[in-house]
């Protein structure tokens, strides 16, 4: 009965929302603290229930926000909200060279004891609170301030400082972002500003965190980390029975004074199996939600990263929680640009860090690294163009770069396209290169897609099958080619719900590759699993929400 009203508000709330929010994208949305010379944060550690897709209720802990904070980023993204409780904690958005204030108030259960944050990579000073064993702490009901100078650029994870083993498992972790207080020229000219250039034309808004007046954005101090996309991902688990424990222990336990004796948890951390693994605090499908999508009033972030072929997208990723993640992004190598912020370069400024094809995200550490996809190596035509065609749009002309790759005109829709593969569709030899002359073998949809989230076509773009078989719907001319209509081989773009004219693109499984990792209580698919989804430079990548 206790846990049913303790439960009683959240599935309220849940129930008046709609009961599943279209699909959306992701960012790196967070809270800022001000601007000028100072950033000012007032959170709170409080109690909730997480939702998770098996629909289980889980009993945690989190950082929320104390009263409204100074911002939400980007402002680009629509309806952003912070509880006194969620999982991941706040995402805290400052810049290199502010004075960072944080201040803690502890409204856990008195049973919970005192509370903290420690901030690693930062010269921190606290005041107030009482002494702990790492930092000062926040008394159960009372509060600590913490104040460090942001130094350098960078992603760092923030967690508890306090009985780590089970607060941080109960969900006290978080993020935070430093931007560079200045950007590198390199980044508002050239092919790093052309991609924002593509944007504008076809109507999209910046989201990223870091730019100056509408310009490019780096990740660093540095003109090599010049970047289009930014999304963070925090990876961690749940192990159900030391939130059970700890619940039902708080129950027991009741409203007792807290520091009196018997009023003290004695949660068992071992042994440990956890049985949910988390993207943002959320398990697949839920990560693919809205960011702050009201059925989950305690996970407002999601991870559903999305891209146009050539973009630079930067990935922050930090492992919270107590294991290793092995998580593979599929469609390529993610280049490292930094670890728990600190820029991994050589003795002339050049990138030195590894690519690699999974990133362990290890307790604690944060990655920065560069993800992009441009098609190159398909060996056939992604944009569908033919020659014989009578849609202008499949003659578009491919002029490559020194690097091979169309750039000349950032508003064309196969901007960055790969040139060697240029008016080379399926549709010409459609059989395959073993038997029938072929420019490829198209890959097993299994692992280029997922399910519902195949297009249906081995093109990007609307109208892109329709045009690699060299004729559009209702032309005079459909008789000047042979594959024209309903004699093309590939099925038409958007079979599962869009029609042809809609999106089509590509959707790479990102996932763990912890098989365990990839389910939601022994039940696949779920856990740690997203879709990259990359689209043509007409579809627009709206992450307002």
């Amino acid at each position: 009965m206790n846990t049913a009203l303790r439960m009683k508000s959240l599935v309220s709330s849940m129930l008046a929302a709609s009961c599943f929010a279209a699909l959306a994208h992701a960012a790196a949305p967070g809270i800022g603290g001000g601007t000028g010379s100072t950033a000012t944060f007032n959170l709170t550690a409080a109690e909730a229930y997480l939702t998770q897709p098996d629909g289980s209720m889980i009993y945690s802990w989190g950082y929320g926000c104390n009263g409204s904070p100074a911002a939400f980023a980007p402002a680009a993204i629509s309806g952003g909200s912070c509880s006194s409780m969620q999982v991941p904690g706040p995402t805290l958005i400052v810049t290199e060279g502010q004075t960072v204030t944080v201040n803690l108030a502890n409204n856990l259960p008195a049973p919970a004891g005192n509370t903290s944050i420690l901030f690693p990579g930062f010269q921190v000073s606290a005041s107030g609170g009482v002494t702990g064993l790492l930092t000062s702490e926040a008394a159960s009901g009372g509060t600590v301030t913490y104040s460090f100078l942001a130094s350098s650029p960078g992603t760092r994870s923030y967690y508890s400082g306090t009985q780590s083993d089970l607060q941080v498992e109960m969900g006290m972790y978080g993020a935070i972002i430093v931007l560079p207080k200045a950007v590198p020229s390199a980044c508002t000219s050239g092919l790093a500003a052309a991609n924002l250039v593509a944007e504008t034309h076809w109507g999209e808004s910046d989201y990223r965190l870091s730019n100056a007046s509408g310009q490019s954005g780096a990740a660093y101090d540095n003109p090599k980390t010049c970047y289009d996309r930014e999304y963070l991902f925090q990876f961690s688990e749940m192990d159900p029975v030391i939130h059970r424990q700890a619940e039902d222990q708080v129950i027991a336990l009741g409203k007792c004074t807290a520091g009196a004796p018997g009023c003290s948890l004695a949660v068992a951390t071992e042994p440990y199996h956890p049985a949910y693994f988390m993207i943002n605090g959320r398990s697949m499908p839920d990560d693919m939600d809205p960011n702050y999508a009201p059925e989950y009033p305690h996970q407002p972030y999601n991870g559903n990263p999305h891209m146009h072929p050539g973009e630079q997208v930067l990935l922050r990723i930090i492992g919270q929680g107590r294991w290793q993640h092995p998580f593979h992004e599929h469609a390529n190598h993610v280049r490292v640009l930094a670890r728990d912020g600190n820029l991994i370069v050589t003795s002339n400024q050049n990138l030195a860090g590894p690519a690699l094809f999974t990133t362990t995200t290890t307790p604690g550490q944060a990655i920065d690294g560069i993800f992009y996809y441009t098609g190159r190596g398909l060996n056939w035509d992604m944009y569908g163009h033919n020659p014989g065609s009578v849609d202008a749009t499949a003659k578009l002309t491919c002029t490559p770069d020194a690097n091979g790759y169309n750039t000349g005109d950032p508003t064309a829709i196969n901007y960055f396209e790969w040139c060697q593969d240029h008016n080379k569709p399926l549709q010409v030899h459609p059989f395959g290169d073993v038997s029938a002359g072929g420019p490829v073998t198209l890959p097993d949809p299994n692992i280029l897609t997922n399910g519902a989230w195949f297009g249906g076509s081995p093109y990007l773009g609307p109208n892109a099958t329709l045009r690699a078989t060299g004729c559009m719907p209702g032309s005079s001319s459909q008789t000047n080619s042979p594959n024209c209509g309903t004699t093309g081989v590939t099925p038409p773009s958007g079979t599962i719900a869009n029609p042809p004219s809609s999106e089509a693109g590509y959707a790479f499984m990102w996932h763990s590759h912890n098989e365990r990792e990839i389910t939601t209580n022994n039940i696949f698919p779920g856990g740690m699993m997203m879709m990259m989804l990359v689209d043509s430079r007409e579809f627009l990548i709206d992450e307002s929400n």
